[in-house]
């Protein structure tokens, strides 16, 4: 804990101990107060400035080297040489009757007055015996049990007389009872002790440290708490969101401005500080968590000190008497056993189990990017210095004087963000065209007109609270491998370009976007047959951007159709799949009491397609690639079809009926693209959705896929559920295994040793293919800790056997 911080700037109850201690100084009447300082001092210093919030006068003395307990003080000597002085430590918490203390000392006649109290275990503490009148008769520092002759223990507090400094040599370490006290008791000079009556705590050990949390929540000692107590022993500070299905069991303490969310359950002697997150589920007890952390859904930690700006992410467990330091991320599912220390600026690998002390590991990613950019929670992952900073890496690879065409969701999240994006493009003289909320297909379109690259920011599918900042090549489709890495150097190496003031960009919000779009899209889809056809449809714009651009289409378009959920919802960025699920549904009931020909969902970026028949029945996404396939590969009759290698052989059995071939690729959307580009390439998909109409677009585009489904379902006159009826069911099931990163290798050579002598395709991953075509494919993830499996058969039962052989293999490696 101390390792970036000094102990006196640890927090006890939401405040620095010094800060208690400086407030009981005020409340005695000592508001002149020199501070010592030496490690890390500007900490100190910008902390407490010149003491002006605190009503005191504040002045610091600076140790070039340690002086010791008295050295130190002597280097304060020009403040102090006028009166008598009080020395009290910044680390230690306390509530002693100070003024009584004064009174004492002149009373006596007292040249140092030591201020004692009784502990029950003197081992770590100068033992001090004193006689009846309270003069001190001996001093004993950190006895053994054998040399304990007393209880009462010196607490480092004193009251002094200018004159003791005469006996302190001037920069040299010198400490009060293992040098100068000895002397004066020679000297027969009047050191007295005081013992004093009330709390005391040496904040010393994580031990000592989780006490004081616990001693301040009960009331054991008096020192003051910003806030509320909303009910008995639950403190609630100025700002803080506590959700009211929340469980509070106090005594606890509940920082400003910090946000507790339904069925989070917080007991006793937890302290939560400043704008801590607290997600759904979580459960702490007796957590000391420090300023800016957090703290993931159904996360647990129980008797551990978590540093500030430390992430802590889904489902990790953190053991009783750990330490996570600061600026540290511990990985989804991860587990932290007691008594681990872990050091600042680390890492914790998802579903690690860490049960030795983490000192001299980095903290830092490998890799920038992830399957959708650069992606992670708002405003803990992924902050406006974060954007910042990523422009700039981004500005720094493309030439001065380029244009990026920048674009967002309808998000709050997304919209603040590109405006970080946007200020850091500009400063490295890079020029910008915003489009502001459009469709992401309309992104990757406007780009490609003329740019040298963009950015769109949008929030994670399925996840409200995460954001993806994309990046575009001047084709609009995903950064390339090459494209990311180079980002990554110039990021890792913090090396941005910064542009002269003559050469800072211009910004520019181009016109008629939706219109210019629209009229490719018709220029390039054959929409032939589809006004004669009298097609009937219903289009769910799922309150997303999609509904930005469905007007002047359907209108242009010619055909009957029905639109629904058209208005941008702010609140709800992306849906989940149960609220996806459900909207498919209703789409459905619409569909069939509508009698449609059929209805279409688009996602809240209108890059994905989901498809409902003209009965009302849901097409799952899987099914709904066979099903556009068959259309695209009966019309055309030959040509290349781009699909990712975990996808049913069926395709290929779809594909070749109608004289076409599939290109396998790998699982990455650029890879799909870089295919869907090729002239003899008639179609691309990945089974979630999204689709490639390589005509107009090599990259995922929903509303070109409606287009061109519309011309294919009006030419064919055959239903959806008639070609789907047509095409052999698949069996293809997955699972996601849990794999550390330290044997991701190790894993995939034990799959390929494994195999022996059955087929193994490695085009991305490792494919098993058995002798009668079942297969499995076994998958590292590029961003997380885990292995995904595939494996297809003649029916779930022996596609499950599969999947249990081989996550065998999987495991095996990973023990």
């Amino acid at each position: 804990m101390t390792s970036s911080m000094p102990k006196p700037l640890l927090p006890v109850a939401n405040r620095p101990i010094m800060e208690h201690v400086l407030r009981l100084l005020k409340r005695h009447g000592l508001t002149e107060t020199v501070v010592t300082v030496q490690f890390l001092a500007s900490l100190v210093k910008n902390y407490f400035g010149d003491g002006e919030e605190l009503g005191m006068e504040l002045t610091y003395a600076h140790e070039e080297k340690p002086l010791g307990t008295a050295g130190s003080v002597k280097n304060a000597e020009e403040a102090l040489k006028d009166d008598a002085f009080l020395v009290i430590s910044g680390d230690a918490l306390t509530d002693f009757d100070l003024t009584d203390l004064i009174a004492f000392h002149k009373e006596k006649g007292a040249l140092v007055t030591v201020c004692l109290t009784r502990v029950p275990n003197p081992l770590e503490f100068g033992i001090t015996i004193v006689d009846d009148e309270g003069r001190v008769e001996r001093f004993l520092e950190k006895p053994t049990w054998g040399q304990v002759f007393s209880d009462t223990v010196n607490t480092g507090i004193y009251v002094m007389e200018p004159e003791v400094f005469d006996y302190v040599q001037p920069d040299v370490s010198v400490d009060w009872s293992g040098d100068v006290f000895p002397q004066l008791m020679k000297e027969g000079k009047p050191i007295y002790g005081y013992v004093a009556e009330g709390y005391w705590e040496d904040v010393g050990t994580h031990e000592s440290y989780v006490k004081a949390q616990a001693d301040v929540l009960e009331g054991k000692v008096d020192v003051e708490l910003d806030g509320f107590e909303i009910s008995p022993g639950v403190w609630i500070a100025e700002g803080a969101e506590v959700h009211p299905d929340a469980v509070l069991r106090g005594p606890v303490y509940v920082g400003d401005y910090a946000k507790v969310e339904a069925d989070v359950e917080i007991r006793e002697h937890t302290v939560i500080g400043s704008n801590v997150v607290v997600k759904s589920g979580a459960f702490l007890h007796k957590a000391v968590v420090h300023d800016n952390v957090y703290i993931g859904p159904h996360s647990n930690l129980r008797g551990c000190v978590i540093g500030k700006n430390t992430d802590i992410m889904r489902a990790a467990r953190i053991e009783d008497g750990a330490v996570i330091g600061d600026e540290c991320l511990v990985g989804e599912e991860s587990i932290v056993q007691g008594n681990v220390r872990v050091y600042p600026f680390k890492t914790i690998e998802a579903g690690a189990f860490v049960n030795t002390s983490v000192i001299w590991e980095s903290r830092g990613q490998a890799h920038l990017f992830g399957a959708r950019g650069v992606s992670g929670i708002l405003n803990v992952e992924i902050t406006p210095e974060l954007a910042v900073r990523l422009a700039g890496a981004y500005a720094t690879t493309l030439k001065k004087g380029a244009t990026v065409t920048t674009a967002r969701d309808h998000s709050r999240g997304a919209r603040a963000l590109k405006r970080a994006v946007i200020s850091a493009l500009q400063a490295s003289a890079i020029d910008v065209r915003d489009l502001e909320n459009v469709p992401l297909p309309v992104a990757r379109q406007q780009t490609a007109r003329g740019s040298a690259g963009g950015i769109m920011i949008r929030t994670t599918p399925g996840v409200p609270d995460s954001v993806d900042i994309m990046f575009f090549d001047e084709r609009g489709a995903d950064l390339s491998q090459a494209g990311q890495r180079k980002l990554d150097r110039v990021y890792a190496r913090q090396e941005y370009r910064r542009a002269f003031p003559g050469e800072i960009g211009d910004l520019s919000f181009p016109s008629s976007v939706f219109d210019q779009y629209t009229g490719a899209l018709l220029r390039s889809v054959d929409t032939s047959g589809i006004a004669e056809a009298g097609l009937k449809v219903v289009v769910d714009a799922s309150n997303g951007s999609a509904g930005l651009v469905l007007p002047s289409l359907l209108g242009r378009l010619g055909v009957d159709s029905l639109t629904i959920n058209p208005g941008l919802d702010e609140s709800r960025p992306t849906e989940s799949a149960d609220s996806r699920r459900a909207g498919l549904v209703r789409l459905g009931e619409i569909v069939a009491s509508a009698r449609a020909a059929f209805g279409v969902r688009f996602d809240t970026v209108g890059e994905r397609l989901s498809l409902v028949d003209e009965r009302g029945r849901i097409i799952e996404d899987d099914r709904a690639l066979l099903v556009m396939l068959d259309l695209v590969a009966a019309e055309r009759r030959s040509g290349r079809v781009a699909l990712p290698v975990t996808t049913t052989r069926i395709a290929e059995q779809v594909a070749a009926y109608h004289g076409t071939q599939v290109d396998w690729t790998t699982t990455s959307p650029d890879d799909l693209t870089r295919v869907g580009r090729e002239e003899s390439t008639i179609f691309g998909g990945d089974g979630l959705g999204g689709f490639i109409v390589p005509e107009f677009s090599s990259v995922f585009d929903g509303t070109a896929a409606f287009v061109r489904l519309i011309g294919l379902v009006a030419r064919t006159q055959l239903t959806l559920s008639q070609i789907d009826a047509r095409i052999p069911r698949a069996h293809v099931l997955r699972r996601d295994l849990a794999t550390p990163w330290a044997v991701k290798g190790l894993v995939m050579r034990r799959v390929v040793e494994a195999a022996g002598d059955r087929h193994v395709d490695t085009t991305d991953g490792v494919r098993v293919v058995e002798s009668d075509g079942r297969w499995v494919l076994v998958l590292p993830d590029p961003a997380e800790a885990v292995t995904h499996l595939w494996a297809e058969g003649p029916d779930d039962e022996s596609a499950e056997a599969l999947l249990d052989e081989w996550a065998a293999v999987v495991d095996s490696a990973g023990r």
